[in-house]
């Protein structure tokens, strides 16, 4: 008897004990890279959050950067590809996804679609977590973020596939190395969601969302496409892999 209330009660602290903890210290965010490239992760925290450690920086292939978030913390992540920056001035841009700032450091700029974003809402402790992966702004390359440590559904998500390859012409950017998003591709209400078409009763998903779906069903595709996209966890720790399908 008194083993298991013993137990019930270390268990009881240790529950009390990591939530006091997440309280205090935020959310950590692990990014790897798994692409048989170098990936320039940018982040960009939403009004009213604060910047993180960096907003820019490189991650060569199996490479890996820790950051802590704020207790309360909402932003995007995303990876820059074919960036080359000037080893003397810092200056220079990025092929996909480049944020525009002229340098590594996005330094309050989002990524130039079409990129790949890991969206968060991040409460830290006994409040859910909201995340996402979206193709809404296009894809440049895969990525997925996976729940560490929480309490919930915590699904993994993400959009494994290259969709560069199957990326339809009228999409491509360049040679393939990123797929517009329709939106963006076209600019009309019916595929930005926008005007007469700006509530979920009147934007409907398109063939080219319909593409973006089926090959990562998880992923927003535009949007309005809440219902299987978006994912909740209470006070988890969040992996963020570029190119997930790969190992090292």
């Amino acid at each position: 008897m008194f083993s298991k209330l013993f137990s019930s009660s270390s268990i009881l602290i240790i529950f009390i004990f990591f939530s006091i903890n997440k309280a205090i210290f935020g959310t950590t965010f692990n990014l790897i890279n798994r692409c048989d490239y170098n990936v320039w992760p940018g982040i960009l925290p939403n009004a009213g959050s604060d910047k993180l450690d960096s907003t820019g920086f490189m991650l060569a292939p199996g490479d890996s950067r820790v950051f802590q978030a704020p207790q309360e913390w909402s932003g995007r992540v995303w990876g820059r590809t074919g960036c080359n920056f000037d080893a003397n001035t810092g200056q220079g841009n990025c092929a996909t996804g480049d944020c525009g700032s002229n340098q590594m450091e996005c330094n309050g700029a989002g990524a130039t679609p079409p990129a790949t974003l890991a969206e968060f809402t991040i409460f830290s402790g006994t409040k859910q977590d909201f995340y996402d992966v979206s193709l809404v702004d296009g894809y440049n390359l895969p990525m997925a973020i996976q729940a560490v440590g929480g309490s919930g559904t915590c699904d993994t998500t993400g959009c494994m596939k290259n969709l560069n390859q199957m990326c339809p012409n009228e999409l491509r950017v360049g040679d393939g190395q990123a797929c517009k998003s329709a939106c963006e591709a076209f600019g009309t209400p019916e595929y930005c969601c926008s005007g007469a078409y700006g509530s979920p009763s009147t934007c409907k998903p398109s063939t080219y969302s319909a593409m973006f779906k089926n090959a990562c069903p998880k992923s927003y595709s535009y949007a309005y496409d809440d219902a299987t996209s978006t994912f909740t966890c209470t006070g988890a720790d969040y992996t963020i892999t570029f190119c997930p399908s790969l190992t090292r």
